[in-house]
């Protein structure tokens, strides 16, 4: 079936700045849906956008088949020497070439089917340009994100595997995402995950063997990478891609549907903008910077198109319709100045517009993006620029008022003369100013004539744009939008003549070619893409803290280490019965957990700061530097400072806990930069000491020893927990 023949089921004020409306609570609510609820649509679904984007998914692959074999016989026809196998080869290279054109001449006849995004009452609006999306190949991420757990993480992966199946049940639910703001949600939410992918999965300096292959939405010619940009910008070309298919369904019958309809071209023309400014090098010809540009400028136009729509309909629901004949009300007077005001305003938006596809035009011809574009779209362009340069002088003609003039007549300048008879100077001055009068209403009437003329010949030469372009001139909506534009001016300017057929018409005001001014009270502003507003959770936060377990990182696998301690150390500093409460509480804290020698600070993961020779922790292998990840079999990456120490303190005389030791850098010295990293930002510290070694891996202590250095350390430790304002995290105030 022709993609063509399928039905279609599926007051601004003046210096306006026109931006996104604010949301909803339905917008709200759905941001706050968990993620697992958002899919795309049915693909099986029989609707005409979802036979379309079929059709277009098989046209793409029939497209990469051909491809391939024309790079197969241009690899033969090069290296063979055999001038009969060479003529063989060459026929088959002219015959490949022939498919390619054809396929992709049905692929431009599907980006050419602009009216299937239309509204059901799309009949007497001009339809707008929809944008297709971008076909992809399914990927599974399953069997190279396991291998990279294991090998990078030193973690399970069967612990990840609902998280993995859950990246790729969404990014195959991102191909077809529905056409409304749940597809949008989907979209980017699965952007927001590429971030989180992008830093556990995808180190620089390695390929995962992930492969991210994107077919051209206006070319159909695959282009595959690795990088995960790729992916990142070729989602947001979808997101545009919906935005402007939204934007072409609302009704723009209504005020209503065409403030919605212009929200959504500002957003896709934000989001096409921020891919032009934000990723470089793209090896798709949809995601060419000069691509790109024209895209932003069709979105802007389209969405001042909607606002002139709307000051339109303003006008006709004040009760004057174009098609007035006479610009007089039902008492025969002329109309009021506001009146006036408002034709000439709508000729100033319409000369804008027509401006504006001009030079749209002027670009796609210059950069040879006509060559890519499809045949509808290059031929729309310079149509709708002739169709509003015709509006421009039609609106520009309404807003003379010329009925007085019609009126009056000739004046008869002989009378005049005669009643003032002996007074010669009177009589002058009258005469001149009866001159001046007739001269002006033979002015006006004479540029209201030409500025008919030119519209009527505008609408002649959007006629014949029409019938040029085999793709529009079966456009019926456009058709009818044509018929009745010029059946009004041709109707007003009969009438204008009949009206002015008394009064004398100067033929040379033809010869100069009358210009409208474009001028706008609207100004339009890019809706950016607000990320933020879309927030996810990270399905692998399990990992551990994004700034140190990343793809970007490097650590030693985790070290299992036992330190069991044994009899506590006295230490005589004061007598226990004369010291204060908390003093007392101090030195008996001191007395159980000094044992293990080693001091810990930070959060998430909690860090060893300090190491003290010859201590259990020394020798058990603990050095400094070193992240706490696991303790007594408790996953603690994600733990506070506090948390640890409380753990560690529960533990008693035997505390078994796993290490890494990081390779990349030491992240004990704080970074030249001014980013930091949490575990350096904390100022709080915890230490655990021990006066005696015990053998490797277990690691025990027996007698008692008393250390010279047991009042330096307290002193040292007094100190440390004085208060300080300066400080961002509270110190743990404990002596050990």
């Amino acid at each position: 079936m022709d993609a063509t023949n399928l039905d279609p089921h599926t007051a601004f004020d003046e210096n306006e700045t026109v931006a996104a409306p604010k949301e909803d609570g339905g917008d709200m609510q759905l941001r706050n849906l968990s993620f697992s609820f958002v899919r795309g649509s049915d693909p099986r679904a029989a609707t005409c956008r979802g036979k379309l984007q079929s059709r277009r998914c098989k046209l793409n692959q029939e497209i990469n088949k051909e491809l391939r074999l024309r790079a197969g016989a241009e690899n033969l026809y090069k290296v063979t020497t055999n001038r009969k196998l060479r003529d063989t080869v060459a026929l088959e290279l002219s015959f490949v070439n022939s498919n390619l054109q054809l396929l992709k001449e049905q692929l431009a006849e599907l980006n050419s089917s602009v009216e299937i995004y239309q509204n059901e009452n799309h009949d007497g609006v001009i339809p707008m340009i929809p944008l297709g999306l971008k076909e992809t190949k399914e990927i599974n991420f399953m069997e190279p994100f396991s291998d990279f757990i294991l090998e990078h993480y030193s973690e399970e992966s069967s612990i990840y595997m609902d998280a993995i199946a859950d990246m790729t049940d969404t990014r195959q639910a991102s191909k077809t995402p529905s056409r409304d703001s749940l597809g949008v949600a989907l979209l980017f939410r699965y952007y927001n995950l590429l971030y989180y992918l992008e830093r556990r999965f995808f180190p620089p300096d390695r390929n995962l063997g992930v492969y991210f292959e994107w077919y051209d939405s206006l070319t159909g010619v695959p282009s595959c990478q690795r990088t995960i940009s790729f992916e990142k910008a070729c989602i947001l070309f979808n997101l545009g891609a919906i935005y402007t298919q939204i934007g072409a369904r609302h009704d723009r019958s209504t005020e209503r549907g065409l403030d919605s309809a212009v929200d959504s071209f500002l957003r896709a023309a934000g989001i096409f903008r921020h891919i032009y400014d934000t990723f470089t090098n793209a090896p798709s010809m949809d995601l060419k910077p000069h691509v790109l540009d024209v895209l932003v400028s069709l979105m802007l136009s389209q969405a001042r198109e909607c606002l002139f729509e709307k000051l339109k309909l303003q006008t006709e629901s004040s009760g004057l319709t174009v098609s007035s004949d006479v610009r007089v009300n039902d008492s025969g007077a002329p109309q009021s100045n506001e009146l006036l005001q408002l034709f000439r305003d709508l000729a100033g938006e319409a000369a804008q517009l027509s401006l504006e596809y001009n030079e749209m035009h002027k670009n796609i011809q210059v950069n040879d993006t006509h060559t890519y574009l499809p045949e509808c779209w290059a031929g729309l362009v310079p149509l709708k620029a002739e169709l509003y340069r015709a509006m421009a002088h039609h609106y520009e003609a309404l807003s003379i008022d010329v009925k007085v003039a019609i009126k009056k007549g000739p004046v008869p300048v002989a009378s005049s003369k005669d009643s003032f008879v002996g007074n010669p100077r009177e009589a002058l001055r009258v005469t001149q100013s009866c001159a001046e009068s007739e001269e002006e209403s033979a002015s006006l009437i004479s540029i209201k004539h030409t500025h008919l003329r030119e519209a009527l010949a505008s609408y002649e030469e959007v006629q014949r744009l029409q019938r040029m372009c085999r793709f529009l001139k079966n456009k019926k909506s456009l058709t009818q939008v044509i018929k009745e534009a010029n059946y009004r001016a041709l109707e007003q300017y009969e009438n204008f003549r009949t009206q002015a057929s008394a009064n004398k018409v100067d033929d040379s005001y033809d010869l100069v070619e009358r210009v409208v001014e474009a001028s706008s009270k609207f100004t339009l502003t890019l809706t950016g893409p607000d990320f933020t507003s879309y927030k996810v959770e990270d399905p692998f936060k399990r990992l551990g803290p994004l700034a140190i377990f990343s793809a970007r990182r490097h650590w030693t696998a985790p070290r299992c280490v036992r330190l069991q301690k044994g009899s506590p150390i006295h230490h005589a500093i004061r007598d226990t019965v004369t010291t204060p409460a908390h003093d007392k509480d101090r030195c008996q804290y001191k007395e159980e957990m000094e044992n293990f020698g080693f001091h810990v600070r930070g959060d998430a993961p909690v860090i060893i700061a300090h190491v003290e020779i010859n201590s259990l922790a020394d020798l058990g292998g603990i050095k400094e530097g070193d992240f706490i990840v696991e303790i007594e079999g408790m996953d603690v990456k994600w733990f506070s400072h506090q948390q640890v120490v409380h753990l560690i303190q529960s533990c008693g005389s035997v505390l078994e806990l796993k290490v890494i030791t990081p390779m990349d850098r030491n992240y004990l010295k704080p970074l030249s930069s001014k980013g930091s990293i949490s575990t350096l930002s904390a100022a709080s510290s915890s230490g655990f000491s021990s006066g005696s070694s015990s053998p490797t891996n277990t690691t025990a202590q027996h007698e008692p020893i008393m250390k010279t250095s047991t009042k330096s350390r307290f002193v040292g430790s007094v100190s440390s927990s004085l208060w300080n304002p300066f400080r961002r995290t509270p110190s743990i105030a404990k002596i050990f």
